[in-house]
């Protein structure tokens, strides 16, 4: 793939990923066919900053864990009440986290 797609994809999708796994995705991308670019900018990737606000808001629902995909936690969540509220506490501070890795399995995912 070409050099300024690739730095385009990067300096656009920075905020969704986490940093150690840039190189990863820069490298995924230069072994991609350039016929492949526009499916990977098409896919949805997940802002972690509104994952916060969501999780900051709805997270006793357990919402924030429905986004991610991950239905068992989030029904136990909301079982739960987000585990009396300690659970939605804690997902407050690692769920930036949790959002980049999803967006990096999601990438992987789609990038062969």
């Amino acid at each position: 793939m070409e050099q300024y797609k690739i730095d385009l994809f990067i300096s656009t999708m920075n905020e969704k990923f986490a940093a150690d796994k840039m190189m990863s995705i820069r490298s995924h991308l230069e072994s991609l066919d350039d016929s492949r670019f526009p499916y990977i900018q098409s896919i949805e990737f997940k802002n972690p900053i509104i994952l916060l606000i969501i999780s900051i808001f709805l997270g006793s629902f357990g919402v924030d864990r429905f986004m991610l995909g991950e239905t068992g936690l989030g029904v136990l969540k909301l079982i739960t009440c987000g585990g009396l509220g300690i659970w939605t506490i804690v997902d407050w501070f690692i769920i930036t986290n949790n959002t980049k890795e999803y967006n990096f399995h999601k990438f992987m995912q789609n990038a062969y």
